[in-house]
């Protein structure tokens, strides 16, 4: 900090000891005071101001030089605020306080963000494991005569697992996707149905639809969601029965098939928590449920979820009005 800076940032200070060391010349000057010791005073003063405020411009241009320092030699700047030494002059120890709470505050966004970078690269990770699956179907397929149903069943699971991993990725600004509108939940369903029917009938799934219903929505959305329950069901539940019941603001999604264990109920939502089921299957990257979750969370549906091992599991989606 230059010397003209720090004057400028102590202008009204120094102005008001002026005016007041002003003030108390007039008043010794009324009393009779000779005019050389008003002078000597007035002398004085002025010398005082200025070696006061020389010494307090060169604390503090060495203070802002050892933090400019200490800022050069940290790798992550955000963590200056842990550095600095604690004041004892009130006011500085109130802007102390707010500097620390800040640079915690950093040091959890940052924690938080490397955090959710490191599961995006371990789900990227699995994902193409994963992928490898239907492609090598793919290519065995095409070698062996290409039987369109058998071709067409793994192209549609690599699409689910392109779909999934895309909708993973645009998670974090799904509002900005969102389109909500009156939707058909009948309509809906059927258009989940269809568009996983291939893997459905491979798994020998029978899907029941009763009632209809009429919800405010994303239409786009909620269909990628069912879709993701029969996903499930066609890889966990191969033979099971599904029954979707709709009545007005309400969804309910149920399968006749092995259960999800007690202890694991409160886990399947986790992110990247594959459980029992996923970890017999093999290759599982434990996010259907968790996106599905999330889903839920942006569209403010409320998502309950029921299972009784080898009777049923139980998905129910309310609508907000």
């Amino acid at each position: 900090m230059s010397l003209r800076d720090y004057i400028g940032t102590k202008a009204l200070s120094l102005c008001m000891a002026g005016i007041a060391g002003l003030y108390l010349i007039l008043v010794l000057c009324f009393c009779g005071i000779p005019r050389s010791l008003l002078l000597i005073l007035l002398l004085s003063g002025v010398l005082v101001a200025a070696v006061c405020t020389a010494v307090g411009w060169r604390r503090t241009d060495r203070r802002l030089r050892m933090l400019k320092s200490r800022l050069d030699a940290l790798p992550e700047k955000y963590l200056i605020g842990e550095t600095l030494d604690r004041p004892r002059d009130a006011l500085e120890l109130e802007y102390y306080l707010l500097m620390q709470e800040i640079s915690r505050s950093a040091i959890g966004a940052v924690e938080q963000a490397r955090a959710d970078k490191q599961d995006y690269c371990d789900y990227v990770e699995r994902w193409v494991h994963e992928i490898k699956t239907p492609l090598t179907a793919c290519s065995l397929i095409l070698a062996n005569g290409a039987e369109p149903a058998k071709l067409r069943r793994e192209l549609r699971r690599a699409d689910n697992l392109t779909e999934t991993i895309l909708t993973y990725a645009k998670l974090r600004t799904a509002e900005k996707d969102t389109q909500i509108s009156l939707a058909d939940l009948r309509a809906v369903c059927h258009q989940a149905v269809r568009e996983e029917m291939e893997l459905l009938i491979a798994a020998d799934i029978s899907v029941f639809l009763d009632g209809a219903a009429s919800v405010y929505t994303d239409p786009k959305l909620l269909v990628f969601l069912l879709k993701q329950l029969l996903i499930n069901c066609a890889k966990y539940c191969p033979g099971c029965q599904i029954r979707m019941g709709l009545v007005e603001g309400c969804l309910t999604f149920e399968d006749n098939g092995p259960g999800i264990p007690a202890q694991e109920l409160n886990r399947v939502t986790e992110r990247g928590f594959t459980g029992t089921a996923g970890r017999s299957h093999g290759q599982s990257t434990g996010m259907g449920l968790y996106i599905v979750s999330e889903l839920c969370e942006k569209l403010n549906i409320d998502l309950q979820i029921a299972s009784e091992e080898l009777r049923f599991t139980r998905f129910t989606l309310r609508f907000p009005a």
